[in-house]
């Protein structure tokens, strides 16, 4: 099985970072997230319970190692999670993901949506460089769209909705950034985990990306390719009320920072985060 397992033949280090690479932070006793150059992974688990954790996405390529040390660091050496839950399956936040199943041997759990481009058997659209946005847009020809092969380690999220190995979460499909992209949702303290079904930071601009400049926006341009389904999630996203909530790309954010800028995303979708040209408008 392990056998099977492969990255995209285009899987390369990306020569990105930003003030916030190789730092994170708590925002509950069980929820950390890390930022891994320009985006965020997660762990779920108190590592005062013993009681076992979660990965959620597993950030950029050729990471594994930084990604393991910050691990062991939150939850002791030789720590083990029960699984990896994926976001999505672009390149920034499987980059990761068959070095660390190797290395952990445990199961994959993404949207059924998303196991093509998790099983070798289908490439992402080409992200656009023609998209309007900044410089990271312009650039983004040289990311990789080809499909990692998880082989046999990668399962379907559970149909019920709730999260193998996170008890009071269920995931929610939030398509348009990806067919299958999905959110993680708690119920108890409204805590979001977004991935890229909107951000915190212009992910288009490399500026605000170097200087992570904090506001709520739509998922990153150069990759979007269904923007009528990111605005139906974006809208489905800022009915939950979210008290807290970490994004893909950008520092946490909550609060009536959070509530106003989802509401001013929601209403003003259509003209700051559809771009007015592009491939897939």
């Amino acid at each position: 099985m392990e056998n099977e397992m492969k990255y995209s033949k285009d899987n390369k280090f990306i020569p990105v970072t930003s003030l916030s690479a190789h730092t994170g932070e708590e925002v509950a006793m069980d929820l950390f997230y890390y930022t891994n150059q320009v985006v965020n992974i997660c762990l779920y688990g108190n590592p005062e319970q013993k009681d076992g954790w979660v990965l959620i996405d597993t950030g950029m390529p050729k990471s594994a190692e930084e990604i393991v040390s910050v691990v062991e660091e939150r939850f002791g050496p030789d720590s083990r999670p029960k699984a990896i839950i994926l976001t999505h399956g672009h390149f920034d936040h499987v980059g990761a993901s068959v070095d660390l199943v190797r290395h952990w041997d445990i199961p994959v759990y993404a949207h059924e949506l998303e196991l093509p481009f998790l099983t070798g058997k289908s490439p992402y659209p080409e992200p656009d460089p023609s998209v309007e946005g900044g410089l990271v847009a312009k650039v983004s020809s040289y990311f990789p769209n080809e499909a990692t092969n998880l082989g046999g380690h990668v399962h379907s999220l559970p149909a019920d909705g709730s999260v193998p190995g996170m008890n009071g979460w269920r995931w929610i499909h939030t398509p348009g950034h990806s067919p299958g992209h999905i959110s993680l949702f708690r119920e108890e303290d409204r805590t979001l985990i977004a991935g890229d079904a909107f951000v915190t930071v212009r992910q288009d601009s490399l500026y605000k990306v170097l200087v992570q400049k904090t506001e709520v926006c739509g998922p990153p341009r150069y990759f979007t390719t269904d923007w009528q389904a990111a605005w139906e999630s974006v809208k489905k996203l800022a009915a939950l009320k979210p008290r807290v909530a970490i994004t893909g790309h950008g520092t946490p954010m909550e609060g009536e920072e959070l509530a106003t800028g989802l509401t001013n995303l929601v209403q003003d979708f259509e003209s700051v985060a559809i771009p007015d040209y592009g491939r897939y408008i």
